[in-house]
């Protein structure tokens, strides 16, 4: 795989896991927004906090400087200090923009260098799959949620559960897929 092929497919993903988290929000009202299930874990809004928060340290100056920036506070980003749904969206958007304008500027030859994340030394491509990782981890975590507070209301993001034929005829073609 070339390296240009490695950042288009993590733009792709990136983008990807970012839509169904976008599409989980959108079916929450503000009040879901900030339920978490159990007291120990987080609420959407913390999560987003915490997602954007580290997309920003992460990404921000991400050849040149530590990813862990001095002026995040990590811990702060596990605190629900939103005052309404635009602020939540407008910083949420953020993080990811700095994710999505850092990737867009990497080249081939950025990919055979190394960064330091909390003083550890990592090449370029295990820092993007570490940070793909932690955020589809935690962009899963918005969906469960989502689904669990809406409950009866949620509409699938993906396929339906009994309609995984119907979709591949769909998409193949019924002469090409056919179901056992």
């Amino acid at each position: 795989m070339s390296s240009h092929s490695i950042i288009e497919a993590s733009i792709t993903t990136f983008r990807r896991n970012k839509q169904w988290a976008d599409e989980a929000i959108v079916q929450v009202n503000d009040d879901q927004l900030r339920i978490p299930l159990h007291p120990e874990t987080n609420s959407i809004a913390v999560i987003m906090k915490h997602v954007a928060g580290n997309l920003r340290s992460r990404w921000t100056n991400f050849l040149t400087e530590d990813g862990e920036k001095p002026w995040r506070d990590r811990d702060d980003e596990f605190k629900d200090t939103f005052s309404n749904r635009s602020e939540m969206l407008a910083h949420w958007e953020r993080g990811w923009q700095c994710l999505f304008e850092t990737l867009l500027s990497l080249t081939e030859d950025d990919l055979d260098k190394t960064i330091t994340i909390r003083g550890e030394v990592l090449s370029v491509v295990m820092a993007l799959q570490r940070s793909l990782g932690h955020t589809c981890y935690h962009v899963g975590q918005i969906v469960m949620v989502a689904r669990c507070v809406c409950q009866s209301e949620w509409k699938i993001l993906t396929i339906a559960r009994g309609r995984s034929t119907e979709f591949n005829a769909t998409v193949w073609g019924s002469d090409t897929y056919k179901s056992k």
